[in-house]
């Protein structure tokens, strides 16, 4: 088994010579391009076994295993400009039909809008042959890789905005343990990201297979749609990775698409989804919404949309800041819309830090099951780790944590992290869902006039070190 952490860390120096390559977002974005194509050639390698006639979409000088594979083929400016000129140029015109040939349909989509950022042909052989090193058909590789690919994922928290994309992990696994996808139901996520709960949910099916490779036959069962194009190449490589043959990632925007044209044939069985919110969406999407629910806010109509997806009896695991909670506005009656049209059964409140270092907004999970109106939602509220007051990339939330809201799932009673409240009195609270736990000790602030004589003390001290500074400063320059 080839050194597979040693490979990728040669790959992230290399590229750190190269001019081109600016940032982590543009390094992986250039490293994941490379691996697809690599991944796509062992595959390719299965496919002539077990594919009858099977023929690449790829036309043969462009495949990798022509021009890619020697580790002395060409380099510098002729391997530069085949890179921009011929493989990028073809790969994404190639005339293919999702339904006639989807090999070619998932290459010509993830090389739609991908761009190669290296400058030097040189090191791009360099990379090149480092990423030769790794044999996705062999089973120790690939699944030594899933761990590193997922960690590279994990990086892209602190890529600047690209943190989107990226749901910590043991969020994702917690949501599919609760929401439990069975074999043969379909799994969407509509805003998808880097396909963390898709791969999450493939694993969790995965076991209940007699034979763990037949997850292909399970293709369609699993879908994704996300509309940036480095988070749909990152997530198409990582389920073919997680053994998805022809990954359905479709590269669009549900939320074009008017919400009244969505029909019995377009639902599914499950839903689950981190949509991008504090964001807004481009002029006129609002207007494929009904008035009830037109706003620019993405989350908002990404929760209306999740709604009308969802077969009756359909699960959905969600999440969202505490900004839905207690919105107002469209806000309010998309959670009265929620409400009567699905059980809200469950809200696990997480603490600050879980998404950090994207965000430090408070977040919520939502698990949901349409069809019958909300009797009453429980909340758990999942408390830090002893010893523990928030989360870092360092420190981040850890699955087992979890524990403890999967030991209170089944036999659910009020204790002091977990409380319910009715329908009615949230109602009455004009659907504010913002609801503190009511077991949680008060902070004891103090006694106000014991309070202003500390501010007044601190005040002055600072008002002290301020003058001794100035004084220190006056002296040296007069010295």
């Amino acid at each position: 088994m080839s050194n597979l952490s040693g490979i990728i860390k040669s790959i992230r120096d290399i590229m750190r010579q190269d001019a081109g390559v600016d940032g982590d977002a543009q390094r992986i974005s250039q490293m994941v391009w490379m691996l697809f194509l690599k991944v796509f050639s062992d595959k390719e390698e299965e496919w002539e076994l077990t594919i009858e006639n099977y023929k690449s979409p790829i036309p043969a000088h462009l495949q990798w295993s022509q021009w890619a594979a020697n580790e002395e083929g060409m380099t510098g400016d002729e391997l530069l400009q085949f890179v921009n000129n011929e493989l990028f140029e073809s790969l994404k015109n190639l005339e293919v039909s999702p339904k006639a040939d989807p090999q070619g349909w998932i290459v010509k989509q993830v090389f739609e809008d991908t761009y190669n950022y290296m400058k030097s042909g040189t090191l791009i052989r360099q990379v090149i042959n480092k990423i030769n090193l790794i044999d996705f058909n062999a089973s120790a590789d690939r699944h030594l890789f899933n761990d590193i690919y997922e960690n590279m994922l994990k990086e892209l928290q602190s890529a600047g905005s690209s943190g989107e994309y990226y749901t910590p992990r043991a969020v994702t696994q917690f949501m599919v343990d609760m929401t439990a996808p069975q074999m043969g139901e379909t799994v969407l996520d509509p805003a998808c990201g880097t396909g963390g709960f898709l791969t999450c949910a493939i694993e969790h099916v995965r076991t209940q297979l007699s034979n763990p490779t037949d997850i292909q036959t399970l293709q369609n069962s699993f879908q994704g749609v996300e509309k940036k194009p480095l988070p749909h190449m990152l997530a198409t490589t990582n389920l073919m990775l997680h053994g998805m043959d022809v990954p359905v990632i479709r590269h669009d925007n549900l939320l074009v698409r008017p919400y009244d044209s969505w029909g019995s044939k377009d639902q599914v069985d499950i839903i689950l989804s981190n949509p991008p919110f504090g964001g807004t969406e481009e002029e006129g999407t609002d207007a494929n919404f009904p008035p009830k629910f037109k706003t620019k806010e993405t989350a908002d109509l990404f929760m209306a949309l999740i709604m009308r997806l969802l077969k009756d009896n359909g699960r959905a695991a969600v999440v969202l800041p505490d900004g839905t909670l207690f919105g107002e506005g469209v806000k309010t009656r998309i959670k009265e819309e929620l409400l009567s049209k699905c059980n809200l059964h469950t809200i696990v409140r997480l603490p600050n830090g879980v998404f950090n270092p994207y965000t430090s907004i408070k977040t919520n999970l939502l698990f949901f099951t349409k069809g019958q109106p909300t009797k009453e939602v429980w909340y758990f509220e999942h408390p830090y780790p002893a010893g523990q007051k928030s989360y870092n990339k360092g420190r981040p939330i850890n699955i087992k944590e979890f524990d403890l809201e999967k030991a209170w799932w089944h036999n659910r009673e009020e204790n002091e992290h977990a409380w319910r409240v009715s329908v009615e009195d949230i109602a009455a609270r004009n659907y504010n869902l913002d609801i503190k736990n009511p077991h949680a000790p008060e902070n004891d602030l103090g006694i106000p006039a014991d309070l202003l004589k500390k501010l007044q003390l601190t005040t002055q001290r600072v008002k002290n070190l301020q003058q001794e500074i100035v004084t220190a400063l006056e002296e040296s320059l007069l010295a």
